[in-house]
């Protein structure tokens, strides 16, 4: 069957009825105890998350995203009594890496979203915290008016906090947009993977939220290898796609950081990795194509994804192993003096998109017209429709806080 090129695929042609009862509030109390649909080879199974480790295969390599969400949702409250709600998207700093961002002392500027703008009529808005029993004077300020949301400077005093430790404290949890409800005690805890490491995501890599302690160590007794890579998710991720074509959707950009031996692990296992939500997909099939840039082109000094430069030119044309293309990522990465690729990627994985490293997913259902829906049909085909429908109709909770699926993309 001819594939339309990737630009010309038609948004509505990812859709599917969701119903309001369909998408999950709240999360389970355990977080093994969701729903799992497993699809291999044309057949669905049921099982719950407790049981995944039945359907990895032995040898199989995990790659997880050990991103962890800030407190990304920031309230200040006027002496009027009105509210201004600050939600941070991405760093608005000349260098946006998160590390350097979080860490940044004094003051530090971010992409927000501003919920309440008309009422915020002074030049600064301002809250006290405590961070470790000092108390701290929190102000922020409208920089620019971007034409999607704002540029916002916090600054703080006394000044040597960093940004990590004033947000922990002045912001909450970012549920996201479709969970219509206030945040509560636990979701700060389970709104969080058990092991996430490394402060950026504006929200959680869902997928990620089914695995509990006990899944870990039944995951080591099978030898199931774990990588961890790192991809901060921007809000970028909720939106949904408002292009009738996908030529005209911009995808948002992501940072991601992937050391030399997760790279390496990839080389060792390359026939056997699944990865653990689309984020880590995204970031692991990036590094394919970092890889074959670095090929292309040795001496370049940055390396990055655009969304559609895959599918079209030298790159697309490429026939790269995996392990070409990765062991030239790692040369370049030492001959820049580094251990890690620290970069954005704004890869978008839609129905013709030929999977280089990644096997099999693991992931939660999708809103309809989503990116992460293309995703999917890019991995499973028009399966995705057979394994929607039998979600919808067997009692499978959707989005973040909702049930997950194991999706073979190919004979194992």
């Amino acid at each position: 069957m001819h594939h339309k090129s990737p630009k010309e695929i038609t948004i509505a042609d990812f859709s599917y009825k969701l119903p309001d009862e369909k998408i999950a509030l709240f999360p389970l109390k355990e977080r093994d105890q969701s729903k799992l649909l497993v699809y291999k080879n044309g057949i669905i199974e049921e099982a719950i998350v407790e049981n995944i480790t039945d359907f990895i295969p032995q040898n199989s390599i995990l790659v997880f995203n050990n991103s962890k969400v800030i407190n990304a949702r920031i309230r200040f409250q006027k002496s009027t009594g009105s509210k201004i709600e600050v939600f941070c998207l991405e760093p608005a700093e000349e260098n946006n890496e998160y590390s350097s961002v979080m860490k940044k002392t004094k003051s530090v500027r971010w992409k927000c979203f501003i919920g309440g703008a008309s009422k915020w009529k002074d030049p600064f808005i301002e809250k006290n915290i405590s961070v470790s029993n000092n108390n701290i004077n929190l102000k922020a300020q409208i920089i620019k008016v971007l034409s999607e949301g704002f540029i916002v400077e916090f600054s703080w005093t006394p000044e040597e906090f960093c940004f990590a430790e004033i947000v922990e404290v002045a912001g909450e949890i970012p549920l996201p947009p479709y969970i219509k409800r206030l945040t509560e005690n636990n979701d700060a805890a389970r709104y969080q993977t058990i092991y996430a490491k490394i402060d950026g995501s504006v929200a959680a890599p869902t997928a990620g939220l089914h695995f509990s302690k006990k899944t870990f160590n039944q995951l080591t007794e099978k030898k199931i290898k774990i990588v961890d890579v790192t991809l901060h998710v921007g809000a970028g991720t909720f939106k949904p796609v408002q292009a009738d074509m996908m030529a005209d959707h911009e995808m948002h950009a992501e940072w991601i950081d992937v050391d030399v031996d997760s790279i390496q692990k990839l080389i060792d296992n390359k026939d056997k990795i699944i990865a653990v939500g689309t984020t880590s997909l995204r970031t692991i099939e990036s590094l394919y194509w970092l890889g074959v840039k670095s090929k292309i082109n040795p001496t370049s000094k940055q390396l990055n994804i655009e969304q559609w430069e895959v599918y079209n030119n030298e790159l697309s044309n490429s026939t790269y192993s995996v392990e070409e293309s990765l062991h030239s990522l790692i040369d370049w990465i030492k001959k820049n003096n580094r251990n890690n690729i620290v970069t954005q990627t704004k890869l978008l994985i839609t129905p013709g998109y030929q999977f280089k490293i990644t096997k099999a997913i693991i992931t939660n259902f999708h809103q309809p017209q989503s990116t992460l829906l293309l995703l999917i049909a890019a991995a499973i085909g028009e399966e995705w429709r057979k394994c929607y429908d039998y979600a919808l109709s067997n009692n499978f909770r959707f989005l973040s806080y909702g049930d997950t699926s194991l999706l073979f993309m190919a004979e194992w």
